[in-house]
C-alpha cells in the first residue's frame, strides 16, 4: 500500500481512526492495486467532528479577517512547496497523468487559498444613510459548513470549498468521495500546520450514508456539493428539512460551437481540452461539439490527426497525455456508451474500445473516442458520459445552433469559437449556461465565478460570488432620534 494515511479521518486537529466503521479500499486506477485501506465514519465519529467544528468555529470567527487570511496564505505556500508530493498522491488516487496533476490540482487549490486569503480582511457590510438615522449591514459566517466532494478533482474541490468558507469565518467538515479519499487528509494536515485552530477543518470518510448523516444533522448550517444531479437532488431534499442553504455544482452536457470563421486549430485545441483532459472526467466538458457545416470536414480532419497523437500510458510518467478512468465501474459505464453510440447509428471515427497497456493490464483504460453524424436525440448526445467520448454535430445557422445547444436539461458550461467578437458575445448571451468561454474552453481561474444553471446546479464557486454563499447579511437600524409610536 503506497499511500496509506496515518488514519482515515482528521478531527479536531489530529488524525483519527474509527475501526468500527465499514472498511473500504483506495485503488490505483492504472493497475488496480490497493494503495490504501480506510474506514468509513461511524455516527460517533460524525458527532465528534461536529462538536469539534462548533468549538473551533467560534474561535476562528472571532479572529480578525486579516489573521484568517494569513493562515490561508501560509497553507497555500506549504501546498506549493509540496506540490510534487501532493500531485503524485493525486495521480495514484485518481489515475490522472502527473503532467496534469502538477499544474491543475494542488496548484489550483493553492491559488484558491491565496485568493480568498486576500479577501478575508475585506469581508464587510454597507452603511446606509437614512437622513437623521442610519442603518448598516454586517456580513457574518454561517457556522458549520459541510462540503461533499467528487472523485475527479479531490484536492481542488476540497480547496474550492474550504477557502471561501474559512475566509468568511466558518468551520468545515469535508467528506471526499470514497473513490478518492486521500488528498483531503493532506489538505487538513497542511491547514493545521499553517495555524488553523483545531476543529475548523475536519475530514470524514465514507459513502453516501456518511454524507446523508452530515447533511441532515441539525447542527450543520450549510452544505456544498460537487457531484451528480442525482446526488444534488437528494442533498437538496434532505437539507430542505432544516432550511439549510445549499450550493450545488453538478453535471453537464455542455456544447462547444465552432463557427466557420473560427481559428480551426484553436477550436480543435478547445475541443480536445473539453473532452480528453482527465480522461474526459470533468463536469464542464464540452462533449457536444457543433461545427458549421462548411468547415466540418476540415475540423474533423484536424481533430482526428490530433487525437491520434494522444499518448495513453503510465500516469506517473510525465510523457503520458491520458491515463485510465477512475474505476472499473466507470470504465464499464463509458464503454457501454461507446457501444451505444454505434448501435444508435453514429459514425465511430476513432476509439470506441477498452485499451490494454503493457504492464498495466488490470488498469481502467479506454481509448479516446470521437463520433460524427450524431443526432440530437441519441443518448450519447443527451446523457452525461463522463469519459473521453466526443460527439460532433453539423449546423447551418446561428439561430439553429443556439436552439440545439440549449436543447438539454443541463446548463453548466458552453464555448463559442469565432473571429467575430460581436457574434461571440451575442451567442453566449443566448446560451443557457452558467460558465461560458469565447475562443477558449475549460479555463477556470479562481477569480472567475464557476457554476451552472438549470439541473447543473445552484450557487457559485470561486470569485467574490462565493463569499455570498458562505456568509449571511445582518441588517442593523440605528435610531438617532427619539423612538416614537403611533399609538
Amino acid at each position: 500500500m503506497r499511500a496509506q494515511p496515518p488514519a482515515s479521518h482528521f478531527i479536531d486537529g489530529v488524525f483519527h481512526e474509527d475501526v468500527e466503521g465499514a472498511p473500504f479500499e483506495s485503488l490505483y486506477p492504472a493497475t488496480g492495486e490497493v494503495i490504501a485501506r480506510l474506514h468509513a465514519a461511524t455516527p460517533a465519529a460524525i458527532e465528534l467532528a461536529i462538536a469539534a467544528a462548533r468549538r473551533g468555529q467560534e474561535e476562528w470567527a472571532a479572529m480578525p479577517g486579516a489573521e484568517r487570511g494569513r493562515v490561508l496564505r501560509r497553507a497555500a505556500a506549504i501546498m506549493r512547496e509540496r506540490n510534487r508530493e501532493l500531485s503524485e498522491l493525486e495521480t495514484l488516487d485518481t489515475g490522472k497523468p502527473i503532467a496534469e496533476t502538477l499544474v491543475a490540482d494542488a496548484a489550483s487549490g493553492a491559488d484558491c487559498l491565496d485568493y480568498f486569503a486576500s479577501l478575508a480582511a475585506d469581508i464587510r457590510g454597507d452603511y446606509i444613510d437614512l437622513g437623521g438615522s442610519f442603518a448598516y449591514t454586517r456580513r457574518e459566517p454561517l457556522g458549520v459548513c459541510v462540503g461533499i466532494g467528487a472523485w475527479n478533482y479531490p484536492i481542488q474541490i476540497a480547496s474550492w470549498k474550504a477557502a471561501p468558507a474559512l475566509a468568511c469565518g466558518n468551520a468545515m467538515i469535508f467528506k471526499p468521495s470514497e473513490t478518492t479519499p486521500l488528498s483531503a487528509l493532506k489538505l487538513a494536515e497542511i491547514l493545521s500546520e499553517a495555524g488553523l485552530p483545531k476543529g475548523v477543518f475536519n475530514v470524514l470518510q465514507g459513502s453516501g450514508e456518511v454524507g446523508a448523516a452530515l447533511v441532515s444533522h441539525p447542527l450543520v448550517d450549510k452544505v456544498s456539493v460537487t457531484g451528480s444531479v442525482a446526488t444534488g437532488s437528494r442533498v437538496m431534499a434532505a437539507a430542505s428539512a432544516d432550511i439549510k442553504p445549499v450550493t450545488l455544482e453538478l453535471g453537464g452536457k455542455s456544447p462547444i460551437v465552432v463557427f466557420a470563421d473560427a481559428d480551426l486549430d484553436a477550436a480543435v485545441s478547445g475541443a480536445i481540452l473539453g473532452n480528453f483532459y482527465s480522461a474526459g472526467q470533468i463536469c464542464s466538458n464540452g462533449t457536444r461539439v457543433f461545427v458549421e457545416r462548411s468547415v466540418r470536414a476540415a475540423f474533423v480532419e484536424k481533430l482526428l490527426a490530433r487525437v491520434a497523437k494522444i499518448r495513453l500510458g503510465d500516469p506517473l510518467s510525465e510523457a503520458t497525455d491520458m491515463g485510465p478512468l477512475v474505476s472499473e465501474a466507470q470504465r464499464v459505464r463509458v464503454l457501454s456508451y461507446m457501444w451505444l453510440g454505434e448501435e444508435e447509428g453514429a459514425k465511430l471515427e476513432c476509439g470506441g474500445k477498452a485499451a490494454v497497456l503493457p504492464g498495466m493490464v488490470e488498469g481502467f483504460f479506454v481509448q479516446p473516442t470521437v463520433f460524427t453524424d450524431v443526432r440530437d436525440d441519441m443518448r450519447i448526445a443527451r446523457e452525461e458520459i463522463f469519459g473521453p467520448v466526443m460527439s460532433v454535430f453539423d449546423f447551418d445557422t446561428e439561430e439553429e445552433v443556439v436552439a440545439r445547444a440549449n436543447g438539454t436539461e443541463f446548463g453548466l458550461a458552453a464555448g463559442v469559437f469565432t473571429r467575430d467578437i460581436q457574434r461571440g458575445h451575442r451567442v453566449v448571451a443566448k446560451l443557457k449556461a452558467g460558465t461560458c468561454w469565447i475562443n477558449a474552453y475549460n479555463l477556470t481561474p479562481v477569480e472567475m465565478p464557476f457554476g451552472g444553471a438549470r439541473r447543473s446546479g445552484i450557487g457559485r464557486e470561486n470569485g467574490r460570488a462565493a463569499i455570498e454563499h458562505y456568509s449571511q447579511v445582518k441588517s442593523v437600524y440605528v435610531e438617532m432620534g427619539q423612538a416614537a409610536s403611533p399609538y
